[in-house]
């Protein structure tokens, strides 16, 4: 990869790309808002255009419609997140989507039948 990360995400793309976002390289210091693709027919890996917000702890879904829905997590500063944003892997731009009622980090998030998101978890109040 182009940067050490742990807590990060990695995601399978319907392109086969792999898509990894987010993490850390030293526990409360750059925490990362960048993402990578690794490309397994090629063993490449290009960096991608860069989240809106730092985070770890955080997930990330793919949706039925290809893009990848990232949620929560911790920020710089260690604010829990309640955002949400979206990669688009055809445009490879992230877009801000609507945010949760509440802050979660260490959480899960699943895809339900009907295309929605279940996300469940810890809730920082």
């Amino acid at each position: 990869m182009n940067s050490a990360r742990y807590t990060h995400t990695a995601s399978l793309l319907t392109n086969g790309k792999v898509l990894v976002a987010g993490g850390f390289y030293y526990y409360g210091v750059d925490y990362f808002d960048s993402a990578e693709l690794y490309d397994p027919s090629t063993g490449v890996w290009t960096i991608t255009s860069s989240m809106n917000y730092a985070r770890i702890c955080h997930t990330a879904t793919l949706l039925i419609n290809g893009l990848v829905l990232v949620t929560g997590g911790e920020g710089n500063g260690a604010a829990l997140l309640n955002t949400a944003e979206l990669y688009d892997p055809s445009t490879g731009v992230w877009i801000i989507n609507s945010s949760m009622n509440y802050a979660r980090y260490v959480h899960t998030a699943s895809v339900l039948l009907n295309g929605n998101v279940l996300i469940a978890g810890y809730v920082a109040m």
